[in-house]
This record gives C-alpha cells, sequence and structure tokens, in this order.
C-alpha cells in the first residue's frame, strides 16, 4: 500500500480516533496520577486493551490508524520521569497498531510535543529537539508504520524540528496539524504563530497534508 498515493487520490482520508479517552471509558485513566503517561504506557502494560481499541477504530472503516505513541520521544520520557524504554514503547505501539489494521489500513507514526520550549523561552536548543524526535522516527519507521503523524504541537519551531527529523531522514509521507490557541488576527497558536505563517513554513518544510486539531478555535465558524 501506498500512503502518498492514497492521500494524493483520495478526496476523503478517514483518521481513527482518540485512544486516551478510549482507555478512561474502560476504567484505565480514571486513578491516574499522570493520564497522559499512562495512556502511553499501556502500549507496554496493557496491550491487550490498546489492541481492541485499534480493532475497533479498524471496523469502523477509517483509512489509516494512528500509533499510541504521541510523546514517547526521549526528550518528554525523561523530563516527566516515565519509567519505559523509548524503543520499547514506541516499538510496540507500532505493533499493536499493525496488528490491528492488518492489510486494510494504513499506520501512521504518531508524534508530538517534548513537553519542554526552546531557548530562549526555555533551556533546549533546536539540534536537541530534532535528535529526539530523529530517534523517535527512527524507530516508528524501523517498525513499520506507512508515514508520520505530528499533531496537537503549539509551537511552530517545535514543529518544524519533528517534521525536518522525518524529512532528512525518511522518504515517507507526514502529516502535520497545528494546534491553534486563539483565534487573533486569524487563529494563532500559543507561542503566537499565525495560521498562514504555519502553513507556508510547513509546506515550504515538505509537509505532504496540514492541518490543525484540539487547541481552541471552533471548526463550526
Amino acid at each position: 500500500m501506498n500512503l502518498s498515493a492514497a492521500l494524493q487520490s483520495k478526496d476523503v482520508f478517514l483518521l481513527d480516533g482518540a485512544i486516551g479517552t478510549e482507555l478512561d471509558k474502560r476504567g484505565l485513566m480514571g486513578r491516574a496520577r499522570n493520564p497522559l503517561r499512562d495512556a502511553l504506557r499501556h502500549n507496554l502494560d496493557a496491550p491487550d486493551v490498546v489492541l481492541k481499541i485499534q480493532q475497533e477504530y479498524a471496523q469502523c472503516g477509517c483509512d489509516a490508524l494512528t500509533t499510541n505513541t504521541l510523546t514517547m520521544n526521549r526528550i518528554y520520557i525523561e523530563t516527566h520521569n516515565i519509567d519505559v524504554p523509548v524503543r520499547d514503547v514506541n516499538y510496540a505501539g507500532v505493533e499493536l497498531a499493525r496488528q490491528a489494521a492488518g492489510d486494510r489500513q494504513y499506520v501512521l507514526g504518531d508524534m508530538n510535543s517534548t513537553g519542554q520550549l526552546l531557548e530562549p523561552y526555555g533551556s533546549y536548543k533546536e539540534q536537541q529537539f530534532y535528535e529526539a524526535f530523529k530517534e523517535q522516527a527512527e524507530i516508528l519507521a524501523e517498525a513499520g508504520v506507512d508515514g508520520f503523524i505530528i499533531k496537537t504541537v503549539f509551537d511552530l519551531r517545535e514543529v518544524l524540528c519533528a517534521l525536518k527529523a522525518c524529512k532528512d531522514n525518511f522518504s515517507l509521507p507526514v502529516i502535520v496539524s497545528i494546534a491553534f490557541a486563539t483565534e487573533t488576527k486569524g487563529a494563532r497558536t500559543m507561542m503566537g504563530n499565525t495560521a498562514s505563517e504555519c502553513a507556508k513554513r510547513l509546506t515550504d518544510a515538505g509537509a505532504d497534508v496540514i492541518g490543525t486539531n484540539c487547541g481552541d478555535l471552533d471548526p463550526r465558524k
């Protein structure tokens, strides 16, 4: 299956839905002190439950499943004291999604934020973000994803680091989805990036698909 061709030829391309909310429905998130951390740990701690959720999404007829690997880059894992190996949790996320997808759906390697800020607002340099995203992308690609999806990111500089890490090292398509925090002047991210700036810079950097998710904008307006 060629994901690039499908993205170009299909008028509508359906993704799956959230995994964290589905884990919560199954009682695995209610007592969590850090819900996001525990949702991602379930690739290793409760793989049967994650697989069941993936299978239910696959049965709904979506075109692609996303891996349960959202923030599983080294910087996020280490700064949030998540006791999981980077390789194991990402590899398991792909294997579960691939098992549910079979030969019917594509599998997208899900990537998100480091949970930290770049200089001068934080202490991290762009190269450090790049290396963390490159490591995660390498594991996802080795495990067999058809492409990447970088989503729910509030900082254009950070998402460009992730996009570059994917595009520099792999020929797989990359979907990028930004979270906008305000409608001011046509929508801005939490870091002040405008929608038009995001669209132009992501296109120039080689993103195959550009979109938006979460944030505070009402898509009906």
